[in-house]
C-alpha cells in the first residue's frame, strides 16, 4: 500500500474518532442537560409545597368559613377568641373539610393539578391516632414537607379545662382543688350531652363532687368511674327552667375538661386528648 493510501486511512480513522469522541460529548451533554432540568423541577417543586404548606397553617382561607361551603381558598390556620390567627396551627374542623373535596381544593386550586398530593396529621404524645386526607396512591419521586403546628381537634366543645383555676361555691383553694361551675337550660339537654372528661392516667389519683346553687346533687367525694361521666342524668333543674352546675375536684390543675357535644358525637372520641391542643407534625407529601 502505497503513502496516498495510509494517509487516507489515517484520516478515516481519525474521523471516526471525532464522531465518537462527538457523540459521546453530546450524550453527556444531554444527560447532564436532563439531570438540571430535573433538578430545577424538583428544586421548584419543593419551593412550591413549602410555600403552600406555610400559608395553609398561617392562613384561615378567604373567606375564613370557606370550610362551610366547600368553596373560596382553604386555610387551616385556628382564630382564636380574641380573633387573632395562631401561626403554625390546624383548625381540625377545616382539616377534615378538606378530606370531603380534597382535589378540587388542594390539588386543582392550590397546584393546578400539576401534583397529586397528601396531608397527614401525626400528634405527638397522645393517644389520638394520625388522620391522613388526599390521594393515597403514592409513586415516582416523592417530595415531602414537615411541619410542627397546634392542633385543636374538638376544643371547641370544652366548657371548663380543669387545667386553670376557676370559681368555687365552697371556696376550695385552688392551689389544693380545681373547682369550676357551669349554667345550663333544660333546653340543651334536648340536642346536647354533657360529659366530664379525666384523663386515663389521672383517673385513679382523684375524686370530684357535683353541685348546684340551689339544692346540693352529691356533696361527697367520689371516684370517677371511668374517664368518660355522663352528666345529663345528674343535673336536677327541679321547678327552675336553668341550673348553674359547680364541679370540683381535690387536687390541683386536675387534667380533666367539661364538654357540651351534640347528641350524633360518637363516643369513640370522648378522650380527653381530643379536647386539649395537641402539638402534631403536618406532613405535606407530592408527586406526579
Amino acid at each position: 500500500m502505497d503513502n496516498k493510501g495510509n494517509v487516507v486511512i489515517e484520516i478515516a480513522i481519525v474521523l471516526v474518532v471525532i464522531l465518537m469522541i462527538g457523540a459521546m460529548v453530546l450524550n453527556l451533554s444531554q444527560s447532564m442537560t436532563q439531570k438540571a432540568v430535573e433538578a430545577t423541577e424538583a428544586e421548584n417543586v419543593e419551593v412550591l409545597i413549602n410555600e403552600v404548606v406555610d400559608n395553609l397553617i398561617n392562613n384561615p382561607g378567604i373567606p375564613e368559613n370557606w370550610h362551610e361551603y366547600q368553596k373560596g381558598t382553604p386555610g387551616l390556620a385556628i382564630i382564636n377568641e380574641h380573633e387573632e390567627i395562631i401561626p403554625n396551627s390546624v383548625s381540625y374542623d377545616k382539616f377534615l373539610s378538606l378530606k370531603n373535596n380534597y382535589k378540587k381544593l388542594v390539588n386543582d386550586k392550590l397546584f393546578d393539578s400539576k401534583l397529586k398530593t397528601s396531608l397527614e396529621l401525626i400528634p405527638q404524645k397522645s393517644s389520638i391516632s394520625s388522620v391522613k386526607i388526599g390521594d393515597a396512591n403514592e409513586n415516582g419521586n416523592i417530595y415531602s414537607v414537615n411541619r410542627l403546628v397546634k392542633c385543636d381537634f374538638f376544643k371547641k366543645f370544652v366548657l371548663n379545662d380543669f387545667q386553670t383555676p376557676g370559681k368555687c361555691n365552697h371556696d376550695h383553694k385552688q392551689d389544693a382543688h380545681s373547682c369550676n361551675y357551669f349554667k345550663i337550660f333544660k333546653g340543651n339537654l334536648k340536642n346536647s350531652d354533657y360529659y366530664l372528661i379525666i384523663d386515663k392516667e389521672e383517673k385513679n389519683d382523684l375524686q370530684y363532687m357535683l353541685d348546684t346553687t340551689r339544692v346540693v346533687k352529691s356533696r361527697y367525694w367520689q371516684k370517677p368511674s371511668s374517664e368518660m361521666i355522663y352528666l345529663n342524668d345528674e343535673i336536677n333543674f327541679y321547678d327552675d327552667t336553668s341550673a348553674v352546675v359547680f364541679i370540683h375536684f381535690d387536687k390541683p390543675k386536675a387534667k380533666a375538661v367539661l364538654v357540651s357535644v351534640p347528641k350524633s358525637f360518637d363516643i369513640d372520641n370522648l378522650n380527653y386528648d381530643y379536647f386539649r391542643t395537641n402539638d402534631c407534625n403536618l406532613i405535606l407529601k407530592a408527586w406526579y
